[in-house]
This record gives C-alpha cells, sequence and structure tokens, in this order.
C-alpha cells in the first residue's frame, strides 16, 4: 500500500463525508493537528455527527414528532452505515499497512 493510496483513501472520506453531512455548520470545532492524524480526526468527527443525527432523527421519529419523515430516517441511517462501513474498510486498509511496514526488511 503506497501513500497515494492512503490519499486517495482519504478524499473518498472527504467526498463521502460532504455527501452525507449535507454541509451541515454543527460540525465540530477542527482538529489542531495537521497532516494524517488530523485529517484522521476530523473524519471521525464528522462520521460521529452523521450517526448522531440519523440517531436523533430516529429517536424523533419514534417518538411522533412532526416533519420527521420514515423516508427521511431510512435514508439518514443508511447514510450513517455507508460512512461507518467506510470508516471500518479504511481503518482495515490502515492496519494491513502497517503490518506491511512492519514486515519489511531493514
Amino acid at each position: 500500500m503506497t501513500i497515494s493510496s492512503i490519499e486517495g483513501m482519504l478524499q473518498q472520506l472527504r467526498g463521502l463525508a460532504q455527501v452525507a453531512g449535507g454541509g451541515s455548520t454543527n460540525q465540530a470545532p477542527a482538529a489542531s493537528t495537521e497532516g494524517f492524524a488530523g485529517e484522521l480526526q476530523r473524519s471521525m468527527q464528522r462520521l460521529n455527527a452523521v450517526q448522531d443525527r440519523a440517531y436523533g432523527q430516529a429517536e424523533a421519529f419514534e417518538m411522533g414528532k412532526p416533519g420527521v419523515a420514515l423516508n427521511d430516517v431510512m435514508i439518514d441511517m443508511q447514510k450513517a452505515n455507508v460512512s461507518f462501513q467506510t470508516a471500518v474498510q479504511v481503518r482495515n486498509r490502515l492496519a494491513a499497512a502497517y503490518q506491511e511496514m512492519m514486515n519489511m526488511p531493514v
């Protein structure tokens, strides 16, 4: 696994987070760190925001609040699911890259 493929995965995460988040302004403040660790932290914060929104919508629907449609709840839940599955795949690939680097001869 190369740096360019990791950067490609980060780009996919950014795009997915923007689509799933709908451009909301309720995001957590940006991480003060830069580089890969900062980007990973911001991606996890966006994932958390998407999941919180989806679970909030589901709870509002269950409580019978007006203006919350079932189709909106289902779409938000699917967005949260896709975001989570993407994060799991990124984690798996990062772990595999780490293992590959550790097995390289010195």
